[in-house]
């Protein structure tokens, strides 16, 4: 594996991001089919954020931070540093010190496929993190790495400047060149679950609004008054 950076990538524009985090990471999964959806293990060190930005990306050893600090330079304001490990590791590769960094650069927040600490302070920060773990363990600086090099995080490859969408339910990745489109389908998706939601809330249910019984009764289920008639 070579060591490199790549200092100028392709972005997905921000506004385009805002919109998407608008949508939400369920909306926006559900509208591209269901896909790039990272690993469930991926939780906030605090609730409530919601953020999506271009992926800023890094390759790092387990348990070695020096990376994170070489990819700090190649933030741009807006950006989501996206960090996978070379084998899987949960030590807390990042804390307040390489936050309040990127936080300066405008950073919108980290996903990182190992450990964060510091998480009281990332708090008072409003400095959100989407982590693997939870640990106070410290880090190394000894191994080299790649910086805006394609990565798997959390089972998910991510290309640098594609749109990184995160939130309490999880984080999805869009490909930079399907952020439009993907927002578009979104904004349906959103506006037909709206028209759903008023309907439920006036007492219909989805059996008759999404005329859900002649496929369940094609499929053979089969209604009776009381277990008496089995």
């Amino acid at each position: 594996m070579k060591n490199i950076v790549v200092k100028n990538i392709s972005r997905a524009p921000l506004d385009t991001c805002a919109a998407l985090a608008e949508q939400g990471v369920a909306t926006v999964h559900e509208a591209m089919g269901r896909d790039k959806l990272m690993q469930p293990h991926m939780r906030p060190v605090f609730p409530g954020s919601m953020i999506a930005g271009p992926a800023v990306t890094v390759l790092a050893a387990p348990g070695d931070n020096w990376m994170l600090h070489v990819a700090i330079e190649q933030c741009r304001p807006g950006d989501v540093l996206v960090v996978g490990v070379m084998t899987e590791n949960t030590d807390g590769m990042i804390g307040d010190l390489i936050a309040t960094a990127l936080k300066a650069r405008g950073v919108q927040g980290v996903v990182i496929d190992a450990g964060c600490r510091d998480v009281r302070t990332l708090t008072q920060m409003n400095f959100p993190v989407w982590s693997r773990a939870i640990s106070a363990r410290g880090t190394v600086k000894a191994t080299l790495g790649q910086v805006n090099m394609p990565v798997v995080c959390a089972g998910v490859l991510v290309n640098p400047g594609d749109v990184v969408v995160a939130d309490d339910d999880g984080i999805v990745v869009v490909p930079r060149k399907d952020a439009g489109s993907v927002l578009a389908l979104a904004r349906e998706r959103s506006a037909k679950e709206e028209k759903a939601r008023a309907r439920y809330a006036a007492g219909e249910i989805s059996l008759d609004s999404s005329n859900l019984r002649p496929a369940l009764a094609a499929a053979g289920l089969v209604y009776v008054e009381s277990s008496d008639e089995l």
